[in-house]
């Protein structure tokens, strides 16, 4: 079933919108997929700005793609500026959303990766990497389950849980390139092997 949502957006909307995406990019550590749970929350539910399928399609589209992932929330933004009006306010959305998720930790990065590169001997700098490493992976696997049982019903859904885990095991154990997999998923879905919802 295709959503669509009619939005009526003031300026202190997208305001909020700028706001919204700026506060969480100082977050991003490990790149902006981590937020996907805070994304969905403040979109979707709280603000309905966007629906279940428009936030999961924009994931989905932007990962198959070329690019940087951060492309996602360009989509995002598209998205709700379509909602929001159509065709013109689509691009302004997506300039505000991409402004939002980039400009803080830019900024950050440029202030602190000179500094952390000229201290990166120092036992502190090196605890503080290494400590990163679970907050990351812990924030990934929130993101992968969001994106899991958006659209979903556990039970029914048993084939997709089966190759999410076969994918997993086969990326941590060989060198088999993930573009791969996600072709055969892609392939799997679209021959019907691989029903979801």
């Amino acid at each position: 079933m295709n959503e669509t949502l009619t939005l009526a957006m003031l300026w202190t909307d997208w305001f909020n919108l700028f706001k919204h995406f700026a506060s969480i990019s100082i977050a991003s550590v490990g790149g902006p997929l981590v937020l996907l749970p805070e994304i969905h929350h403040f979109l979707v539910e709280q603000k309905s700005w966007l629906t279940d399928a428009q936030f999961s399609a924009s994931v989905v589209i932007a990962q198959a793609s070329p690019g940087p992932n951060v492309m996602f929330v360009a989509l995002m933004g598209w998205n709700i500026g379509l909602n929001a009006g159509g065709f013109g306010w689509a691009g302004f959305s997506a300039v505000i959303c991409m402004l939002g998720i980039l400009m803080p930790s830019s900024i950050l990065i440029f202030v602190t990766a000179r500094w952390v590169q000229k201290h990166q001997h120092l036992r502190a700098v090196r605890a503080f990497k290494l400590g990163l490493s679970p907050v990351v992976i812990s924030m990934m696997v929130a993101a992968g389950w969001l994106l899991a049982t958006a659209n979903t019903d556990g039970v029914r859904d048993w084939p997709l849980w089966l190759v999410a885990a076969m994918s997993a095991v086969i990326v941590y154990r060989t060198k088999v390139h993930m573009l791969l997999l996600l072709a055969i998923g892609a392939v799997l879905g679209a021959s019907g092997l691989l029903v979801v919802g």
